[in-house]
């Protein structure tokens, strides 16, 4: 595996691909991937459908970075010809999740460390300016709905359930963005959103790592209900640089 910053990264689900799949977290995965193709692209039904169960499998593992993306197999399973499936992969590399070489079969793609730490520190910027918005001006219906996304991921880190906690995680910062009401800014955490989805397991999954990320987020909590947008930036931060770390550790350790 290479891990510096000109060759890609292959392998980052961290051995997702040799578990049975979590059928609740594929189609969860699912969902997420249907509601970007669906609220970017207009397509046909196939084909959304072709993209998003796809898409699902890369973000769960099943597909591995760097694992071809044989359309004549995909045709055989979809029952259609290799347009609707050309289109779909097309729509997927379009979210970061595939790369269509010219001449060459498509394949899920494999990010380099360098635009791994360049979507992690563009978020971490992004969900600054969130998180400082968010607790200059929550309101008790918003705050109470953070406390039970919050609630979700207590829960699946008290029971180690990764994938449970990977999925609060994602709840949560979906609702911080609402709850900003910047469309332009939620418009961009969105286009990255997929990039980083199957890396969240990645990282969450390194040692102790759930647990540190479990304690921001309860400082995090604490800062809003404190109305203190100084310390929400910082603490929201100091997270994705802290999952970009155990990221980076453990890809450079792997190489």
């Amino acid at each position: 595996m290479r891990a510096d910053s000109e060759g890609p990264i292959e392998a980052t689900t961290g051995g997702a691909a040799a578990r049975d799949p979590d059928l609740k977290s594929l189609a969860r995965a699912q969902a997420l991937v249907t509601r970007i193709v669906a609220e970017r692209h207009d397509r046909p039904s196939l084909v959304a459908r072709i993209a998003s169960e796809t898409g699902a499998e890369i973000i769960e593992g099943i597909r591995r970075p760097g694992d071809d993306l044989n359309s004549v197999e995909l045709s055989k399973r979809y029952r259609t010809s290799r347009t609707p499936i050309r289109e779909a992969l097309m729509l997927l590399e379009k979210e970061g999740l595939v790369d269509v070489p010219p001449r060459k079969r498509p394949r899920v793609a494999s990010p380099a460390l360098a635009e791994i730490r360049e979507i992690y520190r563009a978020r971490a910027v992004l969900f600054e300016m969130i998180a400082a918005d968010v607790a200059a001006a929550i309101t008790p219906e918003g705050l109470q709905a953070l406390r039970e996304h919050f609630a979700a991921m207590e829960a699946a880190h008290r029971e180690g359930d990764l994938n449970g906690f990977v999925w609060a995680n994602v709840d949560f910062y979906e609702l911080n963005t609402q709850l900003a009401n910047n469309r332009t800014v939620k418009r961009i955490l969105d286009s990255l959103l997929l990039r980083t989805a199957r890396l969240r397991r990645l990282s969450l999954s390194q040692p102790g790592r759930m647990a540190r990320s479990f304690d921001d987020h309860a400082r995090l909590i604490k800062a809003y209900e404190d109305g203190d947008p100084q310390l929400a930036a910082a603490l929201i931060r100091s997270n994705h640089i802290n999952a970009l770390a155990a990221l980076e550790a453990y890809l450079l350790k792997a190489d």
